[in-house]
């Protein structure tokens, strides 16, 4: 990705709309090949092995390819928040997290930037960065775009949305969203083949071997699950996949933080959050299938607090 412009005739994601994003066109991400950031600070509701108690550098981009209907970053995902930066400015960004105590930096929706972000990473580190990468994304994404982050991303932190391709045409316009999904996230796999743990405090104990108490991941994969309204058997679908597929190589995120926000009027289904009973239905599942190494999500959490406010682009 260092002696061509991707950005000419862009191909980055499963769309392949081909934009001329380097001359100023818009792809249906949304944006051009100009960084648009949208926040960047410390974060601390992500997977509690990737906030930790000092919190995940997280860096929200503007642009998405994906365009789900329930988005609760709707204006990021449409390209019309954030404020425009150079490469620069991204590396300074990381840079400037790693300096507030950040675990990690975690790139949020950052598909349509790949080429950028690899060139950042790699000046950041010949400046001192030293905490792990993450890559945090929908999983609509092409396998050779994944392939190009290897050596970049110490930590994947991929959705699986839907197995059913009916509803992922339905809800986020990609029918082919399945197996896409599924070649992105072995692709992830096979870069990250096993999950990694180190004690966010210093301690003379030995290295954890999983995820517990205390402990940050360093290296590894970690597939979220967000159980949306009437989906029931879909994600269960998705979890017996993932379990199959990777048994212990993966950590399963089982996300009952679904939130319906003003533009799902029109999918009256999805204007209502998920019960208690359905979603413990959910985890009930995933542990008669065998699953040990997931994260659940305590009652109470689906608030609109999850949802930063994109506003004022804090710490761009």
């Amino acid at each position: 990705m260092k002696n061509h412009n991707f950005y000419d005739n862009c191909m980055l994601c499963p769309r392949t709309c081909g934009a001329q994003r380097s001359k100023g066109k818009t792809g249906i991400c949304g944006v051009t090949e100009t960084l648009k950031v949208a926040r960047a600070a410390l974060h601390f509701w992500e997977e509690p092995c990737i906030s930790g108690t000092k919190g995940s550098g997280a860096v929200f981009f503007s642009g998405c390819a994906l365009h789900c209907v329930f988005c609760q970053n709707e204006s990021i995902a449409q390209g019309t928040a954030g404020k425009e930066i150079t490469p620069e400015r991204l590396v300074e960004i990381f840079l400037e997290l790693q300096e507030q105590g950040a675990n990690n930096i975690n790139l949020v929706t950052p598909g349509q930037y790949v080429p950028h972000i690899i060139r950042a990473v790699e000046q950041a580190r010949r400046q001192g960065l030293a905490v792990p990468i993450v890559y945090n994304t929908g999983s609509y994404e092409n396998v050779d775009t994944i392939k190009a982050l290897e050596g970049i991303v110490d930590i994947y932190l991929p959705d699986f949305k839907y197995m059913d391709p009916f509803l992922a045409a339905k809800y986020s316009h990609a029918p082919d969203y399945p197996q896409t999904a599924k070649a992105a996230i072995a692709e992830m796999v096979r870069q990250q083949p096993r999950p990694v743990f180190a004690w966010e405090e210093k301690r003379g104990e030995d290295v954890p071997e999983e995820a517990c108490e205390g402990a940050v991941m360093k290296q590894g994969v970690i597939v979220r699950q967000l159980l949306l309204p009437g989906c029931l058997k879909d994600a269960r679908n998705i979890v017996r996949y993932l379990y199959e597929t990777y048994q212990n190589k993966i950590y399963v995120s089982l996300m009952s933080q679904y939130t319906p926000l003003e533009h799902v009027r029109d999918y009256p289904e999805l204007a209502h959050r998920v019960s208690r009973r359905t979603y413990d239905r959910y985890v009930d599942a995933a542990i008669a299938l065998g699953i040990t190494q997931a994260f659940i999500q305590e009652p109470g959490v689906a608030k609109e607090s999850f949802i930063p406010d994109f506003s004022n682009a804090e710490g761009v």
